[in-house]
């Protein structure tokens, strides 16, 4: 990926973007940790600490990690209802249809640690675009934090990890995209700056991206609140 910078402004080049889906393209956050409460309630676990657990992963693995007890596909399927059926406040979030108006569908997809079903009812919901193919909870062995899902989305764009742009809200899969060979710029919805070591950049919200297609590759331009990334002054500001 092309990285270069100037007075603090950072400009990207990648082949492809990997969005992760909850708390990037769409806020679903009051329908997933009310589902998670009363999951939570109904198996007699703290619902602070179920709601905690589950951000940025898939959900079996919180049931597992929870509940090893319980039967995680029968698990699985009542939260997948309860988040299907729970569609209050979900919206698309700032800065995201002008993004994907000025991205052709070829340059990106989703990464999500959602079950596909979950994302595209949620992703239609929300107004968002679908991608024919996604990568979702129950298209992968293996859930964020570990590198499969974004190295699967690098694969279903035909570029190299390391010439995608990975965009997280959430620490899991910060570290997920950075395991897997990808640069990662991070938001700031659902974590803290200071939980988001792995993201390489760090800006509020995707308002504060600026997108276009310029050639054969998009091109990102932002001035991040964070940069854990140097970036070299090798590039005169627009």
């Amino acid at each position: 990926m092309e990285v270069a910078c100037a007075e603090g402004v950072v400009f990207l080049r990648p082949r492809g973007i990997l969005f992760d889906m909850d708390g990037v393209l769409v806020s679903s956050i009051g329908s997933v940790e009310r589902t998670w409460n009363k999951w939570a309630r109904a198996r007699g676990i703290d619902p602070e600490l179920a709601i905690r657990l589950a951000h940025g992963r898939r959900a079996i693995e919180t049931v597992k990690e929870l509940r090893p007890d319980l039967d995680e596909m029968q698990e699985l399927e009542w939260l997948e209802e309860m988040e299907i059926a729970d569609n209050v406040g979900l919206e698309m979030l700032a800065g995201v249809r002008r993004i994907l108006e000025a991205l052709p569908e070829k340059y990106w997809t989703v990464v999500t640690s959602a079950t596909e079903r979950l994302a595209r009812i949620r992703l239609e919901h929300g107004g968002i675009p679908v991608p024919q193919r996604i990568v979702a909870a129950d298209t992968v062995a293996n859930g964020k934090p570990h590198p499969e899902p974004y190295r699967k989305g690098a694969e279903l764009l035909g570029a190299a990890p390391e010439d995608c742009l990975v965009i997280e809200d959430s620490a899991s899969g910060a570290l997920a995209g950075h395991a897997a060979g990808c640069r990662v710029l991070a938001t700031l919805f659902s974590h803290s700056a200071e939980s988001l070591t792995y993201a390489d950049w760090i800006v509020r919200s995707l308002d504060d991206v600026q997108v276009r297609v310029d050639g054969d590759r998009p091109e990102f331009q932002f001035r991040p609140v964070v940069a854990n990334s140097d970036c070299e002054e090798t590039r005169a500001a627009r």
